[in-house]
């Protein structure tokens, strides 16, 4: 990798190197027996960049959303980059019987959503302490923007970002929306091309060691955005809005989502 890969940007890495991903959890080899023959016969996923996702330590990646089986093929994105899929997930969800038994085996991390800095600092310590590859959708829901292109950002992929140190590589897919469309029903007639890029990892710089002040945040922020929607163009070979659509402008409700956990819409 370059000086300015994920992995070069990863923190230090701690004595005895990062620890091991246990992939034969069985929350996983149960999930992904029915998850990925699935995707086989409903898509052919083609990637680009995909060498950039570090083989080890921390990484977070920030996929865009534009449907709700978009999680499937990111899942499948960082099986195939040989990493364990991890999201960030509200705590709640770890009081439900078995369910909650199978996010700790699985290695999920747990946010309290009413938590604010404080929860989004224990989630990027354990983010570093796990050596994790973990999925934070910065949209925080299902794109507003009439034509499937990124939203305005929440400031939680950011947050988490600046006070873990970790890289961030911007995740752009195109495709997945023929399998099931924002609003629709799964389409199982025919297998779609899906095409997923994962980009450089973003410059924080800028901001690093300042006050994660609102306006530092929306910064950090609007960069994630845009990193995500230069690759998502490429991939359509379109050109972008030049303004980004704010769902507040237009009386869309986001449902209050941070974008610190995974969109569950």
């Amino acid at each position: 990798m370059t000086a300015n890969s994920a992995e070069a940007l990863q923190p230090p890495v701690p004595e005895g190197g990062w620890p091991k991903e246990r992939r034969t959890l069985w929350p996983w080899r149960i999930g992904m027996a029915l998850v990925l023959p699935f995707l086989a016969m409903v898509s052919k996923v083609e990637y680009r960049g995909l060498e950039r996702i570090p083989k080890s330590g921390p990484v977070i990646l920030a996929p865009n959303h534009m449907s709700k089986i978009d999680p499937l093929f990111i899942i499948k994105l960082m099986l195939d980059a040989g990493r364990l899929p991890r999201f960030l997930a509200k705590r709640s969800i770890w009081k439900i019987p078995i369910v909650g038994a199978a996010m700790t085996a699985s290695g999920q991390i747990p946010v309290d959503r009413q938590g604010g800095g404080a929860a989004s600092l224990a989630a990027a310590e354990q983010l570093i302490a796990s050596g994790s590859t973990v999925a934070v959708y910065p949209e925080g829901t299902l794109t507003r923007e009439p034509n499937l292109w990124p939203m305005r950002g929440k400031t939680g992929a950011a947050r988490l970002a600046l006070e873990s140190g970790v890289p961030v590589l911007p995740v752009a897919h195109w495709g997945d929306q023929l399998v099931m469309p924002r609003y629709g029903k799964i389409n199982l007639w025919g297998r779609k091309r899906v095409v997923i890029s994962v980009g450089e990892p973003i410059d924080f710089s800028r901001w690093q060691g300042q006050p994660l002040t609102s306006t530092v945040l929306a910064e950090a922020t609007e960069s994630i955005m845009q990193a995500i929607t230069e690759l998502l163009a490429e991939l359509r070979g379109e050109t972008p809005p030049a303004e980004r659509w704010d769902p507040a402008k237009h009386g869309q409700s986001t449902m209050g989502r941070d974008g610190v956990e995974p969109a569950k819409d």
